[in-house]
C-alpha cells in the first residue's frame, strides 16, 4: 500500500514540527522545510524516523517567491529519488513570522514582510506546486484566531491571515474538479517560540488569554499538530472550504 506524503512549510519547530510527528505517527510520510536552522530540521527527521516515517528537509525562504521554481524542482527530484513517486498528499502551508506593533507604528517593509511570507509566500508556492499534488489530495491553510477576534498590535499580521481564509475558499471552488480538499485551520494563543515567545514567557499574557478561554488555558503545539492530521483524516473528507478554529474556545 502506497503510503501518503505530507510537505510542510516551517516544520523545524513550533506547530509545522509537531504536525510532521503526529501525522508520522500515523504512517505518512514528510517533506519539510526549514528558514535556517539546519539542527532543528535534522532532529526533526530523526523524530519522524523513530516513528517508522520517512522525511526529507529541504531549506525554503517562504519570503522569496523568486525561489520557488527551483524548490518545486528539487521537491520532484525528491519524490522521486527518495519515494519513487511523482506525486505527494498533503500541502499545509504553515511557515510564517509574528509581528507585534501597534497600526501607527507598522513600517512598510514590515507590512511587505507579512505580504510576502503570509500571503504572497503560500500563494504562488501553492500555485507551483499544484502539479505535483496528487488529485483527491488535501491542502491545509494555517490562520489564526486574530482573524476573527482582534488584539492590539496586531493588525498587519491579522490582515494577511483574514487573505488566507479568503484564498482557501477559492482554492477549495478551482480545485473541485481535482477533489482536491483545501481547509484553514486557525489556531488560538500557543505557547511556542512564536513572535518572540509572547504567550509562552510572558506570564500576564498567557494567564490573560487562559482566563478568556473557555478551556481555560493557552495552547500547546500539540493541539495543532493533531488538528491539522485531523483534518488530514479519512473522516473529514467531506470538509472542504471551511475555517476550522483550533482555540479552546477563546473569546466566545
Amino acid at each position: 500500500m502506497t503510503r501518503n506524503i505530507a510537505l510542510i512549510t516551517g516544520a523545524s519547530r513550533g506547530l509545522g514540527r509537531s504536525a510532521a510527528l503526529h501525522l508520522a505517527a500515523q504512517g505518512v510520510d514528510i517533506i519539510g522545510t526549514y528558514h535556517s536552522n539546519l539542527a532543528e530540521s535534522q532532529a526533526v527527521i530523526s523524530e519522524v524516523e523513530k516513528l517508522g516515517a520517512r522525511a526529507v528537509m529541504l531549506q525554503l525562504d517562504v519570503s522569496q517567491s523568486s525561489t520557488f521554481a527551483g524548490f518545486v524542482a528539487e521537491v520532484a527530484n525528491t519524490l522521486n529519488t527518495t519515494f519513487s513517486r511523482t506525486t505527494f498528499d498533503f500541502l499545509i502551508n504553515n511557515a510564517g513570522v509574528g509581528l507585534h506593533v501597534p497600526f501607527v507604528e507598522v513600517q512598510e517593509a514590515q507590512f511587505d514582510q507579512m505580504v510576502n511570507i503570509h500571503l504572497k509566500g503560500p500563494y504562488f508556492l501553492t500555485q507551483g506546486l499544484l502539479p505535483l499534488i496528487a488529485d483527491e489530495g488535501r491542502i491545509v491553510n494555517i490562520s489564526s484566531g486574530l482573524a476573527r477576534f482582534s488584539m492590539p498590535g496586531l493588525s498587519a499580521y491579522a490582515m494577511m491571515k483574514g487573505g488566507m481564509e479568503v484564498m482557501t475558499r477559492y482554492l477549495a471552488l478551482e480545485l473541485g474538479p481535482r477533489r482536491i480538499r483545501v481547509n484553514t485551520l486557525a489556531p488560538g494563543a500557543i505557547a511556542t517560540d512564536f513572535s518572540g515567545g509572547m504567550v509562552r514567557d510572558n506570564p500576564q499574557v498567557n494567564q490573560n488569554i487562559a482566563n478568556a478561554t473557555a478551556l481555560g488555558r493557552v495552547g500547546q503545539a500539540d493541539d495543532i499538530g493533531g488538528a491539522i492530521s485531523m483534518l488530514l483524516g479519512e473522516g473529514s473528507g467531506w470538509i472542504n472550504g471551511q475555517r476550522i478554529e483550533a482555540a479552546g474556545g477563546v473569546y466566545l
